[in-house]
């Protein structure tokens, strides 16, 4: 199992350049960011955890522009959106984000996505929380075609457009792996019928390896090879036995989230956790 590291890249953390460059060193193998566009004042969508909202969540850097800075600054360690919302983005836009960042970084990018939480984000960017997951699929088929298909067209109810050019493709193919972020049934389901990974919280710990489970009954339905689909935790806590668990129930790679912090805060860290991966 890969352990890799997490955090929302902010104004006042460490940069991320810095960061990758001393993941890579310790040999994490891979890096992974956050993503809001920005925060509404209105809180009439409560914090899922409860309590204030974080701070950190209204002083994200656009994640794109993160990564690209941690690819050009390493070799190795690969880089993903944890997650791209990208039911606030345009989909076109957002698959040249995609491919542009898997070419220059040499095919190391990992393209988490979810639905998200806040209503009035999405409500800003002029989409419905309700028809949020169906603009999802659509919008990961409709990219899937953009990078596969010289002439690309897809006709949707929430993404559609006739037949366009757009390059560059991809340097993974067929494309970048899509990874989809919760932990409902209706998420096992999208899994398996579309993505190319799994992306449940470390939270939800207890209910991970159950949903596991489920994932690889749902993948033997439908004739999907579990070798094609990754399981990423994200945010997985940093302790011994619950990376063993993990590991022994296959589970692809453990993300352990590091605090926004600068770097006398998250170095220290990243050399404590860097024992796990040794172990």
């Amino acid at each position: 199992m890969h352990i890799g590291v997490c955090i929302f890249a902010t104004d006042y953390a460490i940069r991320i350049d810095e960061l990758a460059r001393e993941a890579e060193a310790r040999g994490f193998e891979s890096l992974f960011v956050t993503e809001h566009t920005h925060i509404p004042v209105s809180r009439r969508t409560p914090f899922p955890s409860g309590g204030p909202i974080p701070k950190e969540y209204s002083h994200t850097f656009d994640p794109f522009v993160s990564l690209m800075a941690a690819a050009a600054a390493t070799t190795r360690i690969r880089i993903g959106t944890g997650v791209c919302l990208i039911i606030e983005r345009d989909t076109i836009t957002t698959a040249k984000e995609v491919a542009s960042l898997d070419v220059l970084s040499g095919g190391r990018f990992e393209f988490g996505v979810g639905g998200g939480w806040n209503v009035e984000e999405m409500e800003n960017h002029g989409t419905v929380f309700a028809s949020r997951f169906k603009r999802l699929v659509e919008q990961v088929r409709a990219m899937k075609e953009i990078w596969t298909k010289d002439e690309a067209e897809f006709h949707g109810q929430h993404v559609n457009f006739d037949k366009v050019w757009c390059w560059p493709k991809p340097a993974q193919k067929p494309h970048p792996p899509v990874l989809l972020g919760g932990e409902s049934v209706h998420t096992l389901q999208r899994v398996v019928d579309f993505c190319d990974g799994w992306f449940p919280r470390g939270r939800a710990a207890e209910v991970i390896l159950p949903a596991l489970k489920d994932l690889r009954a749902r993948a033997a339905k439908a004739g999907r090879d579990m070798k094609t689909i990754l399981t990423s935790v994200f945010g997985a806590k940093p302790e011994e036995a619950m990376l063993e668990s993990y590991a022994a129930a296959g589970i692809t790679r453990a993300i352990l989230r590091l605090p926004s912090e600068g770097r006398e805060g998250v170095l220290p860290l990243l050399d404590q956790w860097a024992k796990l991966i040794k172990k």
